[in-house]
């Protein structure tokens, strides 16, 4: 029997989709799932063409061609590091294993050296675009052993979506590169879609506007700077009917969840010291969503006093798009500045016009917006930040007036909306010549003699001052984390 060309380990949603996507390029694939005599006799039996059932991880790996190449589509964490340890006696040198789940970059950089360590390659993959993006053209962020790259880039950009004509597929750097540009596009997906929200919860609270109204609203964006699959989906959304006719919308509680991607980036952010402040307000937007029964109670006991819009409101909906696009452009400048700093840290070598290519289809947060941050990439390669960029200063100048106005209203008649108020403070912070932080270095210095430098005198010189006149000359050890 003529051996496969691909393995796949997971035929849930996504592993199936995938197989499926793999099958309709003509690659002859083999799967198997840790409940074979269910799952894979079933798959044989919907997309048997061209497929080897396997039973077990040696049926598996003897099935496939050298080198052997086998996409792992299963639950991120321990589940992971079990496969591999069961395979690594079944392979050989050359041989490639490919983590296409939501995995931490942190596991794919320790299992890259351990796969390596046995002379095997390890790629650890971006997947993005959902159930419909894995069976029609998923956008894929592959990293880890280079040597792998040559073997699976004609299989995996066979398979991904395609923009202008050029697949959403390239190779993104060693060990954890992959996942760590799928976990900050997923930062990025979060505060998309809160800013989406706060968009929708201003129509519905200050404007009093229905659901249907929303999404001609919605369309009309969509053919404009704001061109999005999840604008395009949200104005569907909006649309949708319940059995009795009304908004399906109004029916779905309001207790958001999640699965941790978001909180990693913010986390690594820390890490790197850099600001993501729009990310982190995104993720506490669906913490404190999820508290439900807190917010009820609350709501009883201090209830808002929420007034409708009494002012022009075509302008404030215009406002409302420009406040969405310059929200929009500063959660970007965000997600690139903490690509950039983790490229330092790990000497990754990120090439960042190609990875906003890598977005413009099938994954969640595609959008015409990105072509516009690979021409700032070709413009000027090591752009600090996006904001620096001809195109995207122009485009903040102009709309940070309705960022202003929204957020403003929104203060005003009591409408949370953390994002948009974030990305505003974030715009002012980043272009202020001074900030208070004289002040604050001036009162560490006080209660822990932590010193400070001075404007007049070179950087880094450092100086501390007995401020009560009852201190010593003694200061801390100058530091930064």
């Amino acid at each position: 029997m003529t051996k496969a060309d691909f393995g796949i380990i997971g035929l849930a949603v996504m592993g199936e989709n995938l197989a499926r996507n793999l099958l309709s390029k003509g690659i002859k694939i083999a799967v198997y799932d840790r409940a074979p005599d269910r799952t894979v006799r079933a798959f044989l039996q919907r997309c048997g063409a061209e497929t080897a059932g396997a039973y077990s991880l040696a049926e598996l790996t003897d099935s496939l061609a050298r080198p052997r190449m086998i996409l792992m589509m299963i639950r991120a964490g321990s589940p992971v590091d079990e496969v591999i340890g069961q395979l690594l006696p079944l392979l050989e040198p050359g041989d490639i294993l490919i983590d296409g789940g939501n995995s931490n970059f942190r596991d794919t950089i320790r299992r890259t050296r351990l796969v390596e360590s046995y002379g095997l390659l390890y790629v650890g993959m971006g997947v993005s675009g959902g159930e419909e993006g894995a069976l029609k053209g998923p956008s894929l962020m592959p990293g880890g052993s280079p040597a792998a790259w040559p073997h699976i880039q004609p299989i995996l950009q066979a398979i991904a979506a395609q923009a202008d004509g050029v697949p959403c597929c390239d190779w993104v750097g060693r060990d954890g590169a992959g996942h760590y540009i799928k976990m900050v596009h997923n930062g990025i997906e979060y505060g998309d879609m809160q800013l989406i929200c706060e968009a929708y919860d201003l129509m519905r609270t200050l404007l009093c506007m229905q659901p249907e109204e929303m999404a001609q609203v919605f369309t009309a964006w969509n053919d404009g700077v704001l061109k999005s699959y999840l604008i395009k989906i949200t104005a569907q959304i909006l649309q949708m009917k319940d059995a009795d006719e009304s908004a399906l919308v109004d029916k779905i509680l309001d207790a958001a969840g999640q699965k941790g991607t978001g909180k990693w980036a913010c986390a690594e952010a820390l890490q790197e010291g850099v600001p993501l402040p729009l990310f982190a307000e995104a993720v506490f937007a669906r913490c404190l969503a999820a508290n439900r029964d807190q917010r009820l109670r609350l709501n009883r006991a201090l209830p808002i006093a929420t007034s409708t819009f009494a002012g022009d409101r075509a302008a404030l909906l215009k406002d409302l798009e420009q406040a969405l696009y310059a929200a929009k452009i500063l959660s970007y400048a965000q997600g690139f500045s903490l690509m950039r700093a983790a490229a330092r840290t790990h000497n990754w070598g990120l090439r960042y016009g190609s990875i906003a290519l890598l977005w413009r289809g099938g994954c969640i947060i595609r959008s015409a917006f990105l072509g516009k941050i690979k021409e700032a990439f070709d413009r000027e390669p090591d752009l600090e930040n996006l904001m620096l960029d001809e195109y995207f200063a122009r485009a903040l100048q102009q709309g940070h007036a309705g960022l202003r106005a929204v957020c403003a209203a929104a203060a005003l008649h009591g409408v949370p909306a953390p994002a948009l108020q974030s990305a505003l403070a974030y715009f002012d912070a980043c272009r202020s010549a001074r900030l208070p932080a004289n002040l604050l270095q001036a009162q560490r210095d006080y209660f822990g003699a932590h010193t400070y430098e001075r404007v007049d005198e070179p950087r880094g010189a450092f100086f501390h001052t007995n401020w009560t006149g009852e201190g010593g000359d003694t200061s801390a050890t100058a530091y930064s984390v």
